[in-house]
């Protein structure tokens, strides 16, 4: 299908905007975040209208789009109500794997990409099949996590989350699920569960070697690894290089316990 020249979309999140170049929408996309890192040359060259929580509306509105991609968690409310007063907003909600793939259709859809849209989905969902036989074959079921994604205080993740969801693809049993969205909990409710395995993420808090050292005490018999953020939270086309970095973080995991 031809591309439609009157495109001029902004990207309010990240994860799409990397989605968006995989779609090769180069020549539609006008504005994007500072947050929008991946793929380095649009970073550079791109329109930046603020960031994910604080968007610059008059600075949008003079890009003239004609299609706002957001999403439910990452950007503000009001904020988007304020731009659908004068452009067409669509709002994304993706809590698990099914919804990332059913939101890269719709991105499809909505920008006339369809055909590209559609091989992503049919590659990431053979990638994940493989996994899931890799994830049998280590006899990975089900292993107690923990998944930390900031401190001061210790921030994990609840059961409705992407990242919960992505987990538990892989082989792991994430020990707060019973909770939702992002709970602050102590190394003494972490204690109080049967965790063998607690992952630090690089995003949103940069979690770095010295702070393994420093859990590594409280937890002198837990697996403590850091983790990629961006693998486990982005919900586009990251999801294309994901399962090979998975790959080697359950075969690390088999080998260390």
């Amino acid at each position: 299908m031809m591309h439609d020249d009157s495109l001029r979309i902004v990207s309010l999140v990240p994860s799409i905007t990397e989605l968006l170049y995989h779609l090769e929408l180069s020549n539609d996309v006008v504005g994007i975040t500072k947050f929008c890192v991946h793929p380095n040359d649009w970073f550079k060259t791109k329109t930046r209208i603020g960031g994910t929580k604080n968007i610059h509306i008059e600075k949008i509105r003079s890009l003239a789009p004609t299609l706002v991609i957001a999403n439910k968690e990452e950007n503000v409310k009001e904020q988007v109500e304020a731009l659908e007063a004068f452009t067409k907003v669509h709002l994304t909600d993706v809590s698990n794997f099914e919804d990332a793939l059913k939101m890269i259709q719709d991105i499809g859809v909505l920008t006339n990409s369809q055909t590209k849209a559609a091989e992503i989905v049919k590659t990431i969902q053979d990638s994940f099949a493989d996994l899931s036989e890799l994830c049998s074959k280590q006899q990975l079921q089900s292993i107690p996590c923990t998944y930390l994604i900031w401190q001061d205080p210790y921030m994990t993740i609840g059961g409705d989350t992407y990242i919960n969801d992505l987990l538990t693809k892989i082989g792991f049993s994430n020990v707060f699920a019973k909770s939702e969205r992002y709970p602050s909990i102590s190394l003494s409710d972490i204690e109080q569960t049967n965790c063998k395995v607690i992952f630090l993420s690089s995003e949103p808090y940069p979690f770095k070697q010295m702070h393994i050292e420093i859990l590594q005490k409280y937890f002198p018999d837990k697996l403590i690894l850091l983790v990629d953020g961006e693998m486990f939270s982005w919900y586009g086309s990251r999801l294309l290089e994901a399962p090979a970095y998975f790959k080697s973080l359950i075969q690390r995991v088999a080998k260390e316990l």
